[in-house]
């Protein structure tokens, strides 16, 4: 697993995360009436979905398959445990993702406004600035809105799954990045939990500071 790139895939989330800056936004003559609709009717979903739990496959652009856990709690933090024998930590503390893999040994963070989970996990879920809904399609089972930060401060798009356009649920994710890299993350279950302790959003690095200090 190439550690840095999966965690700009996924986040925040490998988003997923992300959220003290841009949120959800289309300019209403950009979409047809029914589009826009969808759109708000997802936006309304989010706003009210402050905390959650829930499991998660994850599939990446080479066709590897993970699963493991998610922790969300708005604004701006996630955790994702991957379960054995990844050894994959992904966690968003509000202003930046730090990914932690036992298996490599390594450790890296990351700004949280540079990944396209801040799409969704911001304090604010706003229809007016900041980013462009690319397309609104309808699925088998609901339908999907891709968007993108006009302000290009977050790589790629990221494409958010609903079932029932009637009462959005969200079930899902794709983050594509800025080389074209797709990750997909399906929700197998996403229920309303928390709020969780405080250390459920902190990732300390394990490794020992260098020239002897602790």
């Amino acid at each position: 697993m190439n550690t840095r790139r999966d965690l700009l895939a996924l986040a925040a989330a490998a988003g997923l995360a992300p959220l003290a800056s841009p949120a959800l936004a289309a300019a209403p003559a950009a979409l047809p009436p029914a589009d826009q609709a969808l759109v708000e009717k997802a936006v309304a979903y989010l706003s009210q979905l402050r905390t959650a739990k829930g499991r998660f496959v994850q599939t990446d652009g080479r066709g590897v398959s993970t699963q493991g856990v998610i922790y969300l709690q708005r604004p701006g933090k996630a955790r994702f445990e991957y379960d054995a024998p990844s050894g994959l930590t992904v966690v968003s503390d509000g202003a930046y993702v730090y990914v932690s893999d036992s298996r490599l040994k390594t450790f890296d963070g990351y700004p949280l406004k540079t990944t396209p989970l801040a799409l969704f996990l911001a304090r604010e879920i706003r229809l007016d600035r900041g980013v462009r809904v690319v397309r609104v399609a309808r699925l088998a089972d609901g339908f999907s809105i891709t968007a993108a930060d006009t302000r290009k401060e977050t790589r790629g798009e990221i494409t958010l799954n609903f079932s029932n356009p009637d009462a959005p649920r969200l079930i899902g994710w794709t983050i594509t990045d800025a080389r074209g890299s797709a990750t997909r993350l399906r929700l197998t279950e996403l229920s309303p939990a928390g709020p969780f302790p405080p250390a459920t959003f902190v990732l300390k690095d394990p490794r020992p500071r260098r020239n002897g200090r602790p």
